[in-house]
Order: C-alpha cells, then structure tokens, then sequence
C-alpha cells in the first residue's frame, strides 16, 4: 500500500506547473523592483506634465 502511494505520478504534473508559475512570479517580482525606480519616474512625468496643462 505504501509502494504504491509513492508510485502514482498524477500529481506530477501539477507540482511541475506550480514551479513554472513560482518561477515567472519571481521573475516578474525582480524585474519590477529592478525597474520601479524608472516606471515611478515616467509616471511622475506624466502627472506632471498632465497637471501643468490648462
């Protein structure tokens, strides 16, 4: 009974998925803090120049 809980590999499939998309949100999550300081920079500017107009 034991031998073949450990033997099934339906689940499989779902953990390598899981990683997948831990993978891509940590990718995404350095990106942006790597690049938060220029995106808060160019919407500075925006509101900016959209609050200068008459």
């Amino acid at each position: 009974m034991l031998r073949s809980f450990f033997a099934k590999e339906e689940g499989q499939g779902l953990v390598e998925y899981a990683l997948i998309l831990v993978l891509i949100a940590v990718v995404v999550i350095g990106a942006l803090t790597l690049l938060g300081g220029s995106i808060d920079g160019i919407f500075r500017d925006i509101n900016d120049t959209l609050q200068t107009r008459p």
